[in-house]
């Protein structure tokens, strides 16, 4: 039984109920038809800038084509609409103000939550701790302290809408998180939802226009004042997202251009990386992103390199979110080269130090279904982690 389809099932599906064939969608796509029949049978994965491709051919969303991931949607929808009705009455929190101690123990919970990809248990804490950030920055006279708070709930809220591909959601969340860092003005906090507004242009597939929000708000940014580490944090990492568009839009000359920023800021981040306000920065993240890029713009063989001194030492300060995700940027690396026993390892690597995302992730489902395709039950623990993705009973 096959309970949560993958994406590349997902546009055979899709294109079967369309009533088109698979060489005229392989033909809008821009790919060969053997290339798409791969992809629908689960012999090549559905990368994101294909899965693109394929939403826009097939007049669907990018949500639709990664479908959910869940064999048993019912708790998560059930907490995901929870959250969504604190969203929508945004400036009609229920809750009462709490203790500022328990107030500042809840945002470190919901933040280590975020960074542990523990993504329902943050779910579960995120309706009460929005309300309760909100009404205690309504009662504060303006600090730009609360409604910084306030933001980065918000923040953690997209993560929660992001992963579990709930794309209006995220777009109302970033709205949300507009709102809260304008309340006062903070640059930092106008910064951080930007980066996840072009995160939302990125889930779409709509590479151009989310390196449109990128360049923008960091114009924006440069033309503040202060040059403490926080600003490296936001500046650099608005750079790191604008890694990810341009090496999507095959764009090479963005995507130097921002890795060149990226490094520059980096290198004034001295020992570990580190995080702020949800984001991560420093030399290992910005290794990472550049790592992807190369996978973007089709040069797997330098992405595996690159990729098996960090999975062996990960650079210090990144939490497990984005450990997890140099182990699924690896996996896809090491499949496109045939490397499939370290693919698989890279993969287990993931389910290991972030369990949560290497479940949903929709390319590290992709890569485990192109590895259970070929290696079938051969391989116990390929099965075990297929059964955690809901690719097999």
């Amino acid at each position: 039984m096959r309970s949560a389809p993958s994406s590349g099932e997902n546009i055979a599906v899709l294109r079967k109920v369309r009533g088109m064939s698979q060489s005229s969608l392989a033909r809008q796509m821009g790919i060969s038809l053997s290339y798409l029949s791969k992809i629908e049978t689960g012999l090549r994965p559905a990368t994101p800038p294909l899965v693109a491709a394929a939403a826009s051919a097939l007049r669907v969303t990018t949500a639709r084509v990664y479908g959910d991931p869940f064999s048993d949607p019912s708790q998560q929808h059930e907490l995901m609409d929870a959250l969504r009705t604190v969203v929508r009455r945004h400036t009609l929190p229920r809750e009462d103000v709490p203790a500022p101690d328990a107030l500042a123990a809840s945002l470190k919970r919901a933040a280590q939550l975020r960074a542990n990809t523990d993504y329902l248990k943050l779910l579960e804490l995120l309706p009460k701790l929005l309300g309760q950030v909100t009404a205690t920055a309504m009662e504060s006279d303006g600090d730009a302290t609360a409604w910084g708070h306030v933001a980065d709930v918000y923040s953690c809220a997209y993560a929660c809408a992001h992963r579990f591909r709930q794309p209006d959601l995220a777009d109302m969340i970033v709205s949300r998180q507009q709102w809260a860092a304008q309340q006062t003005w903070n640059p930092d906090a106008v910064a951080a939802a930007a980066w996840n507004e072009a995160g939302t242009y990125q889930s779409a597939g709509e590479y151009s226009d989310g390196l449109a929000i990128v360049e923008r708000a960091i114009v924006q940014y440069e033309k503040t004042p202060g040059d403490d580490l926080e600003r490296v944090v936001h500046l650099g990492s608005l750079h790191l997202r604008g890694i990810v568009l341009a090496s999507r839009h095959e764009d090479a000359n963005a995507t130097a251009h921002h890795v060149r920023r990226a490094k520059a800021l980096a290198e004034r981040v001295t020992g570990p990386d580190v995080l702020q306000h949800n984001l991560t920065f420093g030399q290992g993240n910005t290794a990472l992103y550049e790592l992807a890029a190369q996978i973007e713009l089709n040069h797997p063989d330098k992405a595996a390199e690159v990729a098996a001194p960090l999975l062996k030492t990960p650079p210090p300060g990144l939490k497990p979110s984005r450990v997890g995700r140099l182990a699924i940027d690896a996996a896809r690396a090491r499949l496109a080269t045939k490397d499939l026993v370290g693919a698989e390892d890279a993969l287990k690597y993931a389910f290991r130090v972030a369990p949560q995302m290497a479940e949903i992730h929709p390319m590290a489902r992709e890569v485990l279904r192109v590895l259970w395709t070929l290696h079938q039950r051969s391989r116990p623990e390929l099965l075990a982690m297929a059964k955690r993705s809901g690719l097999a009973s």
